[in-house]
């Protein structure tokens, strides 16, 4: 439909990233893989929710050297999931590592046993 001016008053769509609905009672389903980065398997997708949830929990500590290395640690694993689907490798045995030196705190986390639990199946046992 024209409007007085003649132009169009259709509805154009030229290029779409992303998802969209339209009309009534629409559900909309989005998985998006930018190109260059794989899809993360579910191990790493639960691992990253585990280190994310333990990020939080640590800046609730007190600060030692075994929590600062194992925040560094938890941040590049969580850089790595985000930008590229997965980890690389040594990522986890240095995880699983700092998540062993800060045993005093992680011990009493429950986000540091699901940490532990994500690497470990990851890692094969």
């Amino acid at each position: 439909m024209a409007t007085a001016d003649g132009r169009d008053r259709g509805i154009h769509i030229g290029e779409v990233h992303g998802a969209f609905a339209i009309g009534d009672h629409n559900t909309v389903t989005h998985n998006e893989n930018t190109p260059g980065r794989p899809g993360t398997d579910p191990a790493h997708e639960e691992l990253l929710a585990a280190v994310r949830q333990l990020r939080e929990d640590l800046a609730r500590v007190i600060e030692t050297p075994q929590v600062t290395l194992l925040t560094a640690e938890l941040a590049d694993a969580q850089e790595e999931i985000e930008t590229s689907g997965r980890t690389v490798p040594g990522r986890l045995d240095r995880l699983r590592t700092a998540l062993a030196d800060a045993g005093a705190v992680t011990g009493m986390l429950a986000s540091g046993a699901a940490v532990g639990q994500a690497v470990a199946a990851l890692l094969g046992g």
